[in-house]
């Protein structure tokens, strides 16, 4: 039996690191990518590969996808967790900020799905997940680029999905709220209608199940995992 592999950009912390031991646990194998050596101290861990490079950096998101396909030869899902783009009050973010920000979150989406479609299909499907966040639901003036260009992967997602659904490539979003992977102040936590922060690995497991056949009919969707922090129906 072939034993399937996932590829996570932003694998080597937080969400993206969870991701990689819950898939881990699951019997999938591992490429990851990181900017730090993170990532290769992590694939050392649990027996997987990593090249260290940034999301937003043509480059590096190719050669991470040339290593996955050169040593596994199939990629049967993928994780994209990018970091945050530039924050400010809205018309005093300068244009190069906007610019790069549209760098940071849309295209390497773009990209890892010109890359990967290919292999998927040939394949006979794949699951590709976005982490994208909460204010992509409910735009927030303390994300604004965030806000804005996160919109626009649940966008994305929806038209790959209806263009690649008959192929077996599912694409779906995971829209966390604040999560301890990083050092919030109580305040965050409070916004949460449990009244606290989500942990990386409840975030983790929800990745799983989007990268996973667990969701096999599950294709298009913005799913938020935010202790009830939106308020939208």
């Amino acid at each position: 039996m072939t034993q399937k592999t996932c590829l996570i950009i932003g694998g080597g912390r937080g969400m993206g690191a969870a991701t990689a031991r819950e898939m881990h646990a699951r019997g999938y194998k591992l490429a990851l990518m990181s900017p730090s050596e993170s990532c290769e101290t992590l694939a050392a861990e649990l027996g997987g590969v990593a090249h260290r490079g940034r999301a937003e950096t043509a480059a590096d998101t190719q050669a991470v996808f040339d290593l996955a396909m050169s040593i596994y030869d199939r990629i049967d899902a993928c994780l994209i967790h990018v970091g945050g783009p530039p924050k400010g009050d809205l018309l005093d973010i300068p244009e190069e900020d906007w610019d790069r920000a549209n760098e940071m979150v849309i295209k390497p989406v773009l990209r890892m799905a010109k890359l990967l479609t290919p292999v998927m299909e040939a394949q006979g499907g794949g699951s590709i997940v976005n982490i994208t966040t909460f204010s992509a639901f409910e735009p927030s003036l303390i994300f604004p680029t965030s806000s804005v260009y996160r919109a626009g992967v649940s966008s994305f997602t929806k038209l790959y999905s209806d263009r690649y659904g008959p192929a077996n490539i599912r694409m779906n979003c995971l829209l966390p709220g604040f999560t301890d992977s990083l050092d919030l102040p109580q305040k965050y936590a409070d916004m949460s209608a449990l009244g606290r922060l989500a942990r990386a690995e409840e975030q983790a497991k929800v990745a799983a199940f989007l990268l996973t056949d667990d969701s096999s009919y599950i294709t298009g969707q913005s799913l938020r995992v935010d202790g009830g922090v939106t308020r939208h129906m």
